[in-house]
């Protein structure tokens, strides 16, 4: 499979360098007036193309749109075959900085919209830090897909915070006493030592927005990298890291986290705190509203003062340093073989701009207006009993949401929750993300592809992430996780940061 799609993209890259040398002259300006775009889904079955969301995104867009679905599972290997092929749709949805589309952008096959997107009021990005993680090594290919870059939260069980008579965490301090509380104060009242404080399932691998990547930054340690002394390095690399798995170890010796965090199935995370085992998940936010969901189905009329939540915390230097993600999921790029000049890549940034308006962003991400939901007080509240109709845009605008982008940011209703809790519950948590927006800490190589990394960088991250669990879990010292990092550089990591620190600097030019 590796020898398959180191052969794709390779083939890529000689169509595209075929592409560029057959548009040397300037090609017949056309009217574009049929857009193909090239997209994955997720549902069992695509949206057809005589559809009611499509009819209506033809209507806004004033374009045909010719839309190519392909299965979420093989999007990346057909993407590729379609990218050596004849038949090169105008717009495609890539999925990440693989190291097919990074040769082949590099190469010339996509348009550069570094500087062009500024010209067109709904591309024109009103998160400049989250564009710059979406380039490859300073320029922007493709329109990013924007998502909620300020997601890492705390949830807790609301009832024993109260019942213990303690406040909300708000420092990471907080949350060593509140989990010893959770763990050796007997929250559930049932007269046994039989609870902990937080529960993590099997989650070690670096930079993927675990608790521990959370906590790590909350200390300080950065986001993946971090800035120290004029040059970039990798957060495990600080003094910040080493204090932060301290005080997790210390948790883990203190029982205060369930013992088998290094094989606890993440399916089941729920579980322990819904059950009245664990008391602290630290996740994502939208996972409070999962859990409250979770009481509710099981007592409709006891299950508000189950769960509480905050979002990032203070570290020990008394600063809030928020966990953001990247802030993006892939971006919608041109490929220069089918939009061959200028005046047609105008053409099509245009159509862009509209797939971003605020009409079609309702249309992708709400549906149809008086079929699948009606508008309440600035929200969408979904039609009940669904009829034939409104489950077909409902299940359509799964699929036609891969096309959003959002880089002005949301531009559709939120949804109305069901109950007014749940709704003031929604509301808090958009709040409070957006209050650690202002404090997030995004991750300074995020735009820069590491030839080395991108060759061996799972090999040389899984050789700290394991050294971590290990750490935690007692099975290594400190000096044994300080080794790890030490063979990280020695296979190949002194390479990275040589590479990423000359790629850093070069931007700043």
């Amino acid at each position: 499979m590796i020898r398959r799609k180191q052969t794709l993209a390779a083939a890529v890259v000689v169509s595209a360098a075929l592409a560029l040398t057959a548009c040397g002259g300037e090609a017949p300006t056309s009217d574009l007036s049929s857009v193909k775009i090239m997209a994955p889904f997720l549902e069992a079955q695509p949206p057809t193309a005589d559809g009611a969301v499509q009819k209506k995104l033809e209507e806004l867009t004033g374009k045909d749109v010719n839309i190519t679905w392909t299965p979420n599972a093989s999007y990346e290997d057909k993407m590729n075959i379609t990218l050596a092929s004849s038949d090169i749709p105008h717009v495609l949805v890539v999925q990440g900085k693989t190291p097919g589309f990074v040769k082949n952008a590099e190469a010339g096959a996509f348009w550069d919209l570094t500087d062009k997107l500024k010209d067109y009021p709904n591309l024109n990005t009103t998160f400049p830090e989250v564009q710059q993680n979406a380039s490859v090594n300073g320029k922007v290919y493709g329109v990013y897909r924007g998502r909620n870059p300020i997601r890492a939260a705390v949830m807790f069980r609301q009832d024993w915070l109260d019942k213990l008579g303690l406040k909300a965490p708000e420092t990471t301090e907080d949350l060593y006493k509140v989990a010893k509380a959770f763990t050796e104060q007997d929250p559930d009242g049932n007269g046994q030592n039989d609870t902990y404080g937080i529960t993590i399932p099997k989650w070690g691998g670096l930079g993927t927005n675990s608790p521990y990547d959370l906590i790590e930054t909350w200390y300080g340690a950065g986001n993946r990298w971090a800035e120290r002394d004029g040059k970039l390095v990798p957060s495990f690399e600080t003094d910040e890291f080493l204090e932060a798995n301290r005080f997790i170890k210390k948790m883990v010796d203190e029982k205060l986290i369930n013992p088998d965090f290094a094989t606890f199935d993440s399916t089941k995370w729920n579980e322990p705190f819904f059950n009245g085992k664990g008391g602290i998940i630290i996740d994502v936010d939208s996972r409070a509203s999962v859990l409250i969901n979770l009481f509710k189905q099981a007592n409709p009329n006891d299950f508000q003062n189950k769960v509480g939540f905050v979002g990032s915390l203070k570290g020990p230097d008394g600063e809030l340093h928020a966990h953001p993600t990247d802030g993006y999921s892939g971006f919608l790029a041109i490929p220069k073989s089918s939009v061959k000049t200028e005046a047609d890549l105008k053409n099509v940034l245009t159509f862009l701009d509209k797939l971003n308006s605020k009409e079609v962003a309702i249309l992708m991400n709400n549906g149809i207006e008086g079929v699948n939901f009606n508008v309440e007080g600035g929200l969408a509240a979904t039609i009940k009993p669904e009829t034939p109709e409104g489950k077909a845009v409902n299940t359509d605008i799964k699929s036609f949401a891969q096309l959003g982008t959002n880089v002005t940011g949301n531009n559709f209703y939120p949804v109305k929750q069901a109950s007014e809790y749940e709704q003031k519950v929604f509301d808090d948590r958009v709040a409070v993300m957006a209050e650690d927006l202002k404090s997030a800490v995004y991750n300074p190589a995020a735009a820069f592809v590491s030839p080395t990394y991108v060759a061996k960088g799972a090999q040389l991250d899984n050789i700290v992430a394991d050294a971590r669990i290990k750490y935690l879990a007692g099975q290594s010292d400190e000096q044994g996780l300080k080794d790890a990092i030490k063979l990280w550089n020695t296979s190949g990591g002194d390479k990275v940061k040589e590479e990423i620190n000359k790629l850093w600097q070069d931007n700043k030019k």
